[in-house]
């Protein structure tokens, strides 16, 4: 076989060189430096390749047209909350919990409300059962938002809810997130479901290049959260699916997953409202006018409540900020639950430096991963939290301990959809609720007892006789976890 011409190969040369050099330009720029220096050696070491990819996947922003929606969404959120009463706070707040307010409100958050009522399920099969039962009492509508949708055993009394809901006239309006849904057991049949009950659906971030929707596809809607006539809510980290997601793979492992909803009455239902309302102008341009979440009803409890929405619509990464300004608030306690802890270095730092601080730091995780290169990416962490004083526990196979939660001291919380992971700040759509208040916080400590007594706990000892082809495979899940 004959040599390529010298003017081929110096062609090539200098493609390459142009390529290496405008990289050092533009990747950087308005990017983590984690995850500007993981697709510079990408782009370095495997050019043509990496150029695609970061053609592909490199912008971590939301189409222009999304953007401006997303401050539309803000301005108006603003506005209308600007001199209404969200019910009575409670006194004697921490002096960090006012500013830390605040910020929230400014990335796009709603207002710190009242009044509010805010109790856990922690039982899979009773939050959907649960839920379905707040659907039969809707007079005016029922709007369904979740990551993963699907209609099958453990599911089906929630649809059938929605269907004698839909037969009394109620309004059915239901958003799922559609790369997530759309490859997936049981859409066909979910999608002919809702359509068959007459429910108002669609779809989320859809990657549809032919009829103009496209975006970066690993974009995703990770949201999950129910409102019935904007009186009762439900938010939380469970999904509207069988608790094997019915994964054939799932399924002969034996993989069952562990979530944890929340159910809100009082003025914070309003809160989340705004959050449907939102993501459905964004994906319909429809603006339902005639949802009022000005007016806000007396909850059963005095919780104060706010929920901070965060993804790539927004300028900052709205869920990091939160939950870095939290872990420098404690004095005493952190619980983190996360099963898929990867942080970057500002949250790593904020958690050991906490430990160093003399806080009481616990990190719950699984035993077992479901997804291989998170997986891996979480665990090249165990040592350096391990040293920094972090006890580690691990909820035992075949169980994927799938809460997401953070609680402070005594007094705060946070539950919600995001994982404490470069996808959840940067690439997710997410929805978290900051609560404070002690009994709600005894509540979140009642799980986090269950979930220590069904774990067991990781030790510096026991990590480091890892094999190290097991560390070689972390550290490289580690390097490609940085790639927004």
């Amino acid at each position: 076989m004959d040599a390529w011409p010298w003017w081929v190969l110096a062609g090539l040369a200098v493609i390459d060189i142009a390529i290496r050099i405008t990289a050092i330009i533009v990747v950087p720029r308005n990017r983590r430096p984690t995850a500007a220096m993981a697709w510079l050696l990408a782009i370095f070491f495997i050019p043509f390749f990496g150029v695609f990819l970061f053609l592909l996947i490199g912008n971590p922003r939301l189409p222009r047209a999304r953007r401006r929606k997303q401050q539309q969404i803000n301005d108006y959120i603003s506005e209308t909350s600007e001199h209404l009463h969200f019910g009575t706070l409670r006194p004697d707040a921490p002096d960090w919990f006012g500013p830390l307010v605040r910020m929230n409100q400014q990335m796009g958050a709603m207002p710190l409300s009242g009044d509010n009522g805010a109790h856990l399920i922690s039982d899979y099969q009773e939050s959907l059962d649960a839920m379905a039962d707040a659907v039969r009492t809707a007079t005016n509508y029922v709007h369904v938002e979740f990551y993963i949708l699907q209609s099958d055993a453990a599911t089906d009394n929630f649809f059938r809810a929605l269907e004698e809901t839909a037969r009394r006239g109620v309004s059915v309006r239901v958003l799922l997130d559609h790369w997530a849904n759309r490859y997936k057991p049981r859409y066909r049949q979910t999608v002919a479901r809702l359509n068959r009950m007459g429910a108002d659906w669609h779809v989320m971030l859809p990657v549809q290049p032919l009829k103009g929707h496209m975006q970066r596809p690993d974009l995703r809607n990770h949201r999950k959260l129910l409102v019935v006539d904007g009186r009762v809510a439900f938010m939380g980290s469970q999904n509207v699916t069988d608790s094997t997601y019915n994964l054939p793979k799932n399924i002969k492992r034996g993989l069952h997953w562990v979530d944890l909803m929340v159910r809100l009455d009082g003025p914070i239902v309003a809160s989340v409202n705004a959050i449907f309302l939102s993501d459905w102008y964004s994906e319909t341009d429809q603006v339902l006018s005639d949802i009022d979440i000005a007016h806000a009803t007396q909850g059963t409890g005095d919780l104060d409540c706010q929920v901070v929405p965060s993804g790539p619509g927004f300028e900052v990464e709205n869920n990091l900020r939160l939950f870095l300004s939290l872990l420098y608030s404690a004095k005493r306690k952190i619980m983190i639950v996360s099963p898929y802890f990867v942080p970057d270095e500002a949250l790593l730092l904020a958690v050991t430096a906490a430990s160093d601080r003399g806080v009481e730091v616990e990190l719950f995780v699984s035993e077992e991963g479901d997804q291989a290169m998170v997986y891996h990416a979480q665990r090249s962490y165990y040592e350096a939290l391990l040293r920094g004083g972090v006890r580690i526990w691990m909820y035992r196979k075949p169980y994927i301990l799938h809460t997401k939660s953070l609680t402070i001291d005594d007094e705060v919380a946070v539950i919600g959809s995001s994982n404490m992971d470069m996808r959840s700040f940067g690439l997710n759509l997410e929805i978290s609720l900051l609560v404070r208040g002690e009994e709600f916080v005894r509540e979140m400590r009642h799980v986090e007892d269950e979930y220590r007594r069904l774990s067991r706990e990781l030790t510096l000892d026991e990590w480091m006789q890892q094999p190290l082809r097991s560390t070689v495979l972390d550290n490289l899940a580690r390097l490609t976890s940085a790639l927004q």
